[in-house]
C-alpha cells in the first residue's frame, strides 16, 4: 500500500516537473528544483520514517538470533560470558602488579 502511494507521488510530482520545463514561462533547472523539492525530499522522508519499525524489527530479530546462538557456544569459547569475576589460577603466568603501601 505504501508503494502504491510513492509511485502515485512521484507520478504527479515527474508532471508537475514537465509542465514546468515545456512551459512558455519555465525552465528545466526550475523543472529539475521542483522535482527535488517536490517529489524526492518528501518521499525519502516518507519511506525512512514508515521504514523505521521494520527496521526496528529486523535489528530486534538479528539480536534475539545473536543471543540464541551465544548461548548454544561453549562458555570456554567465550570466557567472561559468565558474569563472574575473573580468578587467578594455582599457577599463574604473570603475578599481579601493586602499589607498594607507604
Amino acid at each position: 500500500m505504501m508503494y502504491l502511494i510513492v509511485i502515485a507521488w512521484f507520478y504527479v510530482t515527474l508532471l508537475m516537473a514537465l509542465v514546468e520545463a515545456f512551459s512558455t514561462q519555465g525552465t528545466v533547472f526550475g523543472a529539475m528544483i521542483t522535482f527535488l523539492l517536490y517529489g524526492l525530499l518528501p518521499i525519502s522522508l516518507v519511506i525512512y520514517l514508515f521504514g523505521t519499525p521494520l527496521r526496528r524489527k529486523e535489528r530486534l530479530k538479528v539480536e534475539q538470533n545473536r543471543l540464541e546462538a551465544g548461548s548454544k557456544h561453549d562458555s570456554s569459547i567465550q570466557p567472561d560470558a559468565s558474569g563472574h569475576a575473573p580468578t587467578l589460577t594455582d599457577h599463574a603466568a604473570v603475578t599481579p602488579v601493586r602499589k607498594e603501601p607507604v
